[in-house]
């Protein structure tokens, strides 16, 4: 068989689970990539400049960041987790539904900011929850999760693309068309760029053209409000809604009570080691825990490591995404606005390829194995672009084959070092949070660069970043080393001093 049958039945006894989270997630991708193409109209709809509205779409990120920080405080209970991904989704569909209704940045901005607390708490739970559940097992189901969000991510310009204005506010021709779309396709994926054109400069002397692009926010609402009604359904299936208590839970199947019995022998022990270490909460009650000071060091740069090895790629999805059409639209590459445009999409298409494949592959291969393959063939597709950075063709194929490594870096992270960490440590929560933090602020750093230093900097940061992944990867194994032996160390400690109390306990029983 193609999957083992074990990992099946596991997946059969988690479906309904396992296949909202993963709906939770292509709404979760569907919202990060759907604000961005529609920045100027928003723009027109506020009447704000250019500068004030990518300050809006910061204030979302940086509220998600918030959100992912936080979102492990309502893992202690599966009500409490359950409640919170209602919540949060159910706040995306009335929020999208109220963004035409915003006509003033600040209002905007505040909507935006909820949002972003809302998707926050989606990322983090979504992740924990798959972990928890499926623990050694995970790196199949991670795969797959985040698929979603790349496929959501890849549909959701396709949903906005008819309900886009043309002209702006206006009906431009000419110079003013071309910079209306260089903005619209640079600022699709990267909602983070610090440019100030005033809206009176592109509209001055134009007739205003209505926009509709509220319709595309008001079926953004109504795609993403099956996934709260999800939710809904699943709690009610758990008994977890008092007022509306389910029917009979269903009866296991042979291969399902094996496992269940299996489980239960085994729960206890996962129970006192979970709370004995923390559990999976946010990083804030894991700062709290009063065992910290016995843990040693590698537990601690494990978490550090990973999360910094995720810092520096997810930075480069988000600023590769971002400004990769004005690196290929800038000297010496020079290409059409419209060709230009393609390439996010295929960056894009890409990573939901790449994590598509990387669903069979993580059953196949160990999580490390895959890290060690995807960061190398990164730095090699940055360095060859580096070296063909006049050649049109191959930053085509780069970015294909970038998005193809990039793609699979985060889950198989989080499922590498859960798995050293025994899953009793705060690794989702950290990893999480640092991928957002590096999403945020390279896109931000890379802009900087590139506005000071010109556009070959572009792939000049993608290769530093990526070498200094790399590095911090190195390191991430060493530790992983030391924490083995010291785990092993603490084990054989445990059995010498087991041995003479057993030998006591027979010689009082003569």
């Amino acid at each position: 068989m193609f999957l083992d049958e074990r990992i099946v039945t596991l997946f059969k006894r988690n479906a309904h689970h396992t296949l909202t989270y993963w709906s939770v997630f292509f709404s979760f991708g569907l919202c990060i990539a759907f604000l961005g193409p529609t920045i100027l109209d928003l723009q027109c709809q506020t009447n704000s400049t250019l500068r004030q509205i990518t300050w809006v779409f910061f204030a979302q990120q940086f509220c998600l960041l918030i959100g992912s920080s936080v979102g492990g405080i309502f893992k202690r209970t599966l009500l409490t987790a359950l409640a919170a991904l209602f919540v949060s989704a159910l706040i995306i569909s009335v929020i999208f539904a109220i963004i035409p209704l915003c006509n003033n940045v600040l209002v905007l901005a505040i909507a935006m900011a909820v949002s972003g607390l809302a998707m926050g708490v989606i990322d983090t739970i979504a992740n924990i929850q798959l972990v928890t559940i499926y623990q050694k097992d995970s790196a199949v189901f991670l795969q797959a999760l985040h698929f979603f969000i790349g496929f959501g991510a890849l549909v959701s310009p396709l949903i906005v693309d008819p309900f886009l204005s043309e002209t702006g506010c206006g009906n431009h021709t000419g110079n003013e068309t071309e910079v209306i779309h260089h903005f619209r396709s640079m600022l699709r994926n990267s909602p983070i760029i610090e440019h100030s054109i005033p809206l009176s400069n592109l509209s001055h002397g134009v007739e205003k053209e209505e926009s509709s692009v509220h319709y595309a926010f008001w079926i953004m609402a109504l795609i993403n409000l099956p996934v709260p009604i999800a939710v809904l359904y699943l709690m009610y299936r758990e008994q977890l809604i008092p007022c509306c208590p389910s029917g009979t839970p269903r009866l296991l199947d042979k291969d399902e009570l094996a496992m269940e019995s299996q489980q239960g022998a085994e729960g206890p022990a996962v129970e006192q080691n979970e709370h004995e270490a923390g559990g999976h909460g946010s990083i804030f009650s894991c700062c709290q825990n009063d065992n910290l000071r016995e843990l040693p060091l590698s537990f601690f740069m494990i978490h550090i490591l990973g999360g910094m090895v995720l810092f520096m790629t997810d930075g480069i999805v988000g600023a590769y995404a971002g400004f990769v059409y004005t690196y290929a639209v800038a000297p010496p590459m020079s290409l059409p606005h419209k060709t230009a445009g393609y390439l996010a999409s295929i960056f894009w298409a890409a990573i939901t390829a790449g994590r598509l494949l990387s669903i069979p592959l993580s059953y196949r291969f160990q999580p490390v194995k895959l890290l060690i393959f995807n960061l190398a063939g990164a730095i090699v597709t940055v360095l060859m672009l580096l070296i063909f950075y006049t050649n049109s063709i191959f930053l085509f194929v780069g970015t294909c084959l970038c998005g193809l490594f990039l793609s699979s870096i985060f889950p198989c992270m989080l499922a590498y070092t859960e798995d050293i960490l025994d899953y009793q440590g705060c690794a989702t929560s950290v990893l999480v949070t640092s991928a957002g933090m590096g999403e945020m602020v390279m896109q931000v750093l890379v802009g900087s660069i590139i506005q000071t230093e010109g556009s070959y900097s572009f792939l000049l940061c993608g290769m530093i970043i990526a070498c200094i992944g790399f590095i911090l990867f190195i390191g991430l194994l060493l530790f992983h080393r030391m924490h083995r032996n010291y785990l092993t160390g603490t084990s054989k400690k445990s059995a010498m001093v087991e041995e003479p109390a057993t030998e006591q306990n027979g010689s009082s029983s003569l």
